[in-house]
């Protein structure tokens, strides 16, 4: 728009303050309104009001964001409704352009820590917690905030944002963890039943450091599988095994949950002193169901994990061999040509591709090997055209051990798939998958190759030290499974061990009616029964009472002639009924929850049976040939800092994901 010929307008109708920044101009019939700081135009009709003009001031880049709160009056803080915001700039367009931006009004006052935006507000404080979430939800560095480039984009994204600096940020953060960490402190206490506890070791990515992380697991009110991270605390390599104890024994105490502890699941390689130590401490104090017995639980997918890494080592040298030949063939077009056309001509039908493994995934190295045995005879092939540079091809005998030893790692794959895909992954869906593995192993052992066979014993001594610990457990928890029940045992223990089977059946099922046992002592329900025979007994009365415990007589009758004809109890009525028939979606938490008035004392044990974590390995790590590394952007902060961000990022994604 050419303004030559513009004029400038001085009316004393001009009574608004906005005008103290703009000079309004007449150019012919149209008025037009002039940022004296960055000259920008826009409407200066009478009929378009000067709502406009503030938010212009707001964002004027060329002018002080001080005193803006001055051209909001409390009339506009408390009006709402819509306005017209009407723009004209001349130097993004040619041709006048008009906006429409449709602007709510706020009805409550703004307070001291808002700043008005228009008809808006800017909650600094709030904005400055959801940055810190956000730098700890993702994992990025503190220092992001003095970052030249991120303070770039928030003084364009909102300029009057107060960015803070990167203590603030760090004291926001630890001010998050103490509100997070309160609430799971009263999600514990109004457990229904027992919490679950994984350890699990850490390694710093930049030095030596390491470091414990302790989390919960329990199935809440809901019947909803749930896990909390507790602690996340540095550990230093000379600890010795009595100090390891203290510091896992300190965290449970300071989260108060010893009492309230279940079991604990470790590594297999953790000590069994260290087990023992916090075992001991917590069963003077009469805390653990069955003297303990199924308190110790090591993680399965570490177990597979074990035996994969001994299997990988048998076949360490095969291995190199097999990366050997797939690099020759990728050398090259050419080579992978011809290549190609033997796979052609000895009519390969597999779509698998050759590639090189990833060392730090095991599963890796199973998919190159099992694809490289689909090309066998291919390789056979390029061998008799190319024996100078096919020379490191795998022997007819080295062949076979690769078939062999593949298909144990393909077991180990799929079972780890399964405890880790589940979509619910509570302890009840381990044993069958154990039991073949262990079933497995046992023919391994039988190989006549002196190579496969003590290749397998190794394995079967790794599962043996598992299963002598996790075994009671696990069939407990099948037993929880109404789809199984005692069967599942039936099946699999003959199998495992012949004659002895029907004794060893015994012994889980004396575990499972001890269990029983002491949750009937401390359920409600028994506890209701017991506080009104007390009552009864001490002949104490009521006036409010009289209605209801003019009945407490039949409540005591009953509850004698019930024991003394025998009643059936819930675990007796649970194994006598039918199975539940299988299907692959069954949920086993959600038929626990519907029949909990069924199975009372039942639905108790259940809830804190398969609340164990039988893996506590997380789904992206099921493959890894290394344990869990902390990210090089938090590994560097003070021990609390690192605690405050690992634990509270937990929480708010569980919060997020729920």
């Amino acid at each position: 728009m050419d303004m030559s010929d513009a004029v400038i307008v001085n009316s004393s109708r001009l009574k608004s303050i906005v005008w103290n920044d703009f000079d309004r101009v007449k150019k012919g019939d149209t008025f037009v309104a002039i940022c004296r700081h960055c000259k920008k135009k826009l409407s200066g009709s009478s009929t378009s009001g000067t709502s406009h003009l503030r938010n212009h001031l707001i964002r004027c880049q060329r002018r002080s964001n001080h005193g803006v709160a001055q051209y909001f009056s409390a009339k506009d803080k408390k009006k709402e409704g819509s306005l017209a915001l009407v723009t004209i700039d001349q130097e993004q367009k040619n041709d006048e352009v008009l906006s429409i931006v449709n602007l709510r009004y706020e009805q409550e006052q703004i307070k001291s820590e808002h700043v008005g935006i228009g008809s808006n507000s800017l909650d600094q404080r709030q904005s400055q917690f959801d940055l810190a979430r956000m730098i700890i939800l993702h994992n990025y560095p503190l220092a992001m905030v003095e970052h030249v480039g991120f303070k770039i984009f928030v003084r364009n994204l909102q300029p009057l944002f107060e960015l803070a600096t990167r203590n603030k940020v760090e004291a926001d953060c630890m001010e998050i963890y103490a509100k997070e960490k309160q609430k799971v402190y009263e999600i514990f206490d109004k457990l229904p039943g027992k919490i679950s506890v994984s350890a699990d070791v850490w390694t710093a990515s930049e030095d030596d450091a390491a470091y414990l992380s302790l989390a919960a697991h329990y199935i809440d009110e809901n019947w909803q599988l749930k896990k909390k991270n507790l602690n996340f605390v540095t550990i230093d390599p000379s600890y010795t095994e009595d100090m390891h104890s203290e510091v896992i024994m300190n965290c449970l105490m300071d989260w108060d949950i010893d009492r309230k502890l279940f079991s604990m699941i470790f590594d297999s390689f953790t000590s069994d002193n260290i087990v023992e130590r916090i075992r001991d401490r917590l069963s003077q104090n009469r805390f653990l169901y069955c003297n303990g017995q199924l308190f110790d639980v090591r993680c399965a997918v570490d177990l597979l994990n074990r035996m994969a890494h001994d299997a990988l080592e048998a076949l360490c040298e095969i291995t190199q061999k097999i990366r050997e030949s797939i690099r020759y063939v990728k050398s090259s077009e050419a080579t992978q040509a011809t290549f190609n056309e033997l796979a052609d001509e000895v009519q390969v039908e597999t779509k698998k591709c050759l590639c090189i493994d990833n060392p730090l995934k095991w599963n890796s190295t199973y998919f190159m090997l099992e694809a490289a045995l689909e090309y066998r005879k291919v390789f056979s092939c390029l061998r008799d055209r190319d024996p100078v540079n096919m020379k490191f091809l795998l022997s007819d005998p080295e062949w076979d051990r690769l078939i062999t030893v593949t298909s144990f790692l393909k077991l180990f794959v799929e079972v780890t798939n399964v405890f880790t895909r589940s979509k619910y992954p509570t302890a009840n869906i381990f044993f069958p998958e154990i039991c073949d593995i262990h079933l497995q192993l046992i023919e391994w052992c039988k190989n006549p190759d002196e190579y496969i066979s003590s290749l397998a014993l190794k394995m079967r001594k790794k599962f043996e030290e598992y299963w002598y610990k996790c075994s009671s457990g696990l069939a407990v928890a099948a037993m929880l499974d109404p789809r199984f029940k005692m069967k599942l045992l039936e099946y699999y223990y003959p199998q495992l061990y012949g004659d002895s089977a029907t004794e060893l059946i015994d012994d889980v099922f004396e575990c499972i009616k001890s269990l029983y046992n002491e949750h009937s002592i401390v359920s409600p329900l028994a506890s209701s029964i017991d506080q009104g025979l007390d009552w009864q007994a001490s002949g104490i009365s009521g006036s409010g009472k009289d209605s209801r415990d003019r009945l407490m007589g039949f409540d005591k009758y009953l509850h004698e002639t019930c024991q003394a004809e025998g009643s059936s109890s819930d675990l007796d009525k649970y194994l006598e009924e039918p199975l539940f028939p299988r299907n692959v979606d069954f949920n086993v938490l959600n038929w626990w929850k519907v029949h909990t008035p069924r199975y009372p004392i039942l639905s108790m044990m259940a809830r804190n049976i398969l609340g164990i974590p039988i893996s506590k390995v997380a789904a992206e790590s099921r493959f890894d040939t290394g344990g869990r590394v902390l990210d090089h952007n938090w590994s560097s902060l003070p021990p609390t800092t690192i605690q405050a961000l690992m634990c509270s990022q937990d929480w708010i994604r569980s919060e997020l994901e729920s």
